[in-house]
């Protein structure tokens, strides 16, 4: 399987080579820019992206808080089981990386000794985007486009091809979706045993809406009774 990465003219070096030469005429503080968020910035980013989106989630207080909570649980929990899955993938393939067998490239980050197909960083990155999808469409698209662009900065930064980004993408979209639904099935009664905790449930929902809540639901019955005792009065 090593033939994955012999030299000679194929579509997946000659766009390694077309997406590698933007680094070349790039400034080199661009560079920079792209070796760290290629390397640190986008992943971080998509943490970022499930706490805001689990922030979001637990101050709006829906009824299904419990199940998206857990779904947005799912999500890095995905990005660890692909990586684990691409373990073996790995191993089989030994695809060496791009820089080993192809003079002339730009590489940005040194020291990748390790086997190339499929990317990690693709791979967490679409899982984490997918899983959140699954919790929520708009932070979920948001994701996706961030993984896209952490798949663009692999090879532009020399470090993979464009199919073991495209594996990664896979790899991570089948975890992400095909485990989705036992994953759910185990995880949505824990986030809604911790709902009912007295020490936990903030992490499901906002205590202030959870009162709010409650005091919508006195204040029309408190109406009632006083338009009710207005009334006795009137009649007496």
């Amino acid at each position: 399987m090593a033939g994955l990465a012999d030299s000679g003219s194929n579509p997946d070096v000659d766009l390694l080579f077309d997406i590698n030469g933007l680094a070349k005429d790039a400034p080199h503080w661009f560079d920079r820019v792209m070796e760290y968020v290629g390397e640190y910035g986008l992943v971080l980013a998509m943490v970022l992206l499930v706490l805001w989106c689990w922030w979001s989630v637990r101050r709006r207080g829906d009824e299904d808080a419990a199940s998206s909570v857990a779904a947005l649980v799912w999500a890095p929990l995905a990005a660890g089981i692909a990586v684990l899955v691409n373990v073996p993938i790995r191993g089989f393939v030994e695809r060496p990386r791009p820089f080993l067998d192809h003079q002339g490239l730009e590489v940005l980050v040194t020291g990748k000794t390790d086997y190339s197909f499929v990317s990690d960083h693709a791979t967490i990155a679409m899982a984490l985007g997918v899983g959140l999808f699954v919790a929520n469409r708009k932070f979920g698209l948001v994701g996706i486009g961030l993984a896209l662009l952490e798949g663009f900065c692999r090879v532009y930064m020399g470090v993979h091809y464009p199919t073991d980004v495209v594996g990664g993408f896979a790899l991570g979209t089948a975890v992400a979706l095909l485990l989705s639904p036992p994953a759910m099935a185990l995880l949505t009664p824990v986030m809604s045993a911790i709902e009912r905790s007295p020490g936990g449930g903030w992490l499901i929902k906002a205590r202030g809406g959870s009162r709010a809540g409650g005091q919508e639901a006195v204040i029309p019955g408190a109406r009632k009774e006083a338009a009710g005792a207005e009334e006795r009065d009137l009649a007496a």
